[in-house]
Parts: C-alpha cells; structure tokens; sequence
C-alpha cells in the first residue's frame, strides 16, 4: 500500500460512484453492496444516498479488535506486542517497534491507512444507516466470524440476517472442516 492511501480514499471513492449513479437517475434504487472490509467502506458510502445496504462478511468491531483476535488464535506469542502497537497506532502514532513476524501487518508504510481505518466502529456506522440493510455470512469463514453478522444485526434490529451454510469467506462452498 502507498503510504499517502488512506482508507478514507476507498470511501470517498465508493460515494463519488454513488453519487454519479444517483445523478444519472437511470435506476429506481441503488443498493450498497460490500464486503469484507468493504463492508465498513459501503456503511459510510451508503449513508449519502443510497437506498438500501447489504453486508457480506462485514465485520462489527474496529479492525485493531478484529486483528488481535485473529493473532491470539493463529499466534498468541504475538499477542502483547500486537496490542502495544495498536495501542500506539490509536493514539496517532507510528512506530517501528513490532516484531518483524508482524510486518505485514504494522509495515510502516500501512500505519497511516490502519490509524486512519481504525477510527471507525463497524456497529455505530451501521446504526445510522436509515435503509433496508441485508447482513450475509458464511458458515464457513475462517476469517469474520458468524459472531461478527449477528452482531451488527443485533444493533440494527430491522436488518435482515442471513447465514449461508457451508460458505467460506471468498464466497465459495465448503464441505468438511476448512
């Protein structure tokens, strides 16, 4: 990632294309479709016009929350350090004390886009959407959690909640345990 990138970017994106749809006035209805971290970027975009939201494998805490819970499971000898430096990055800072195992996650060059991405609360975002909102999860996703879609549909009762059986996160079938 550049390091001048921010995740703003891809939501300023998100709402320009909204917008120009919204300004063709060829469709009746414009739905947001996101997921994944898109699912955070359609939330904010969605806000400014749409019509209605749909989430797939979106997640409902901040992405450090969501980070460090996948450390703790994959790698707990990291799990102190991931939450020190997340904890600098949150104040606004960057830093270059991480473990080099955790590179691809604190690289210098993304804590701008993580300290910016993180100032944003999944579940707040979505409880200001005032629209037809559709949350689908997989079964199957190793990487966001069922917990996460229950989650946000429990902070925007009118939602409606769809677990796909068997999906994983890339939106494929799985039989077995993987």
């Amino acid at each position: 990632i550049d390091d001048n990138i921010m995740f703003d970017d891809f939501v300023k994106d998100a709402i320009s294309v909204l917008d120009y749809f919204i300004k063709t006035n060829q469709f009746n209805h414009i739905y947001i479709i996101g997921h994944s971290q898109g699912s955070l970027v359609g939330m904010l975009a969605a806000a400014n016009g749409a019509d209605g939201f749909i989430s797939i494998a979106g997640v409902a805490q901040p992405i450090d929350n969501i980070v460090i819970e996948q450390i703790e499971k994959t790698y707990p000898v990291f799990s102190k350090d991931a939450k020190r430096v997340f904890s600098t990055l949150r104040k606004g800072q960057k830093t270059n004390n991480y473990p080099t195992e955790l590179g691809a996650i604190f690289n210098k060059d993304v804590q701008g886009f993580m300290i910016n991405w993180m100032q944003y609360n999944p579940v707040d975002e979505i409880k200001k959407l005032n629209m037809p909102i559709l949350i689908l999860q997989g079964s199957k996703d190793l990487q966001v959690e069922t917990k996460e879609a229950y989650q946000l549909n429990k902070v925007v009762p009118q939602s409606k909640l769809a677990i796909i059986e068997l999906m994983n996160h890339v939106l494929v079938p799985i039989e077995g345990d993987n």
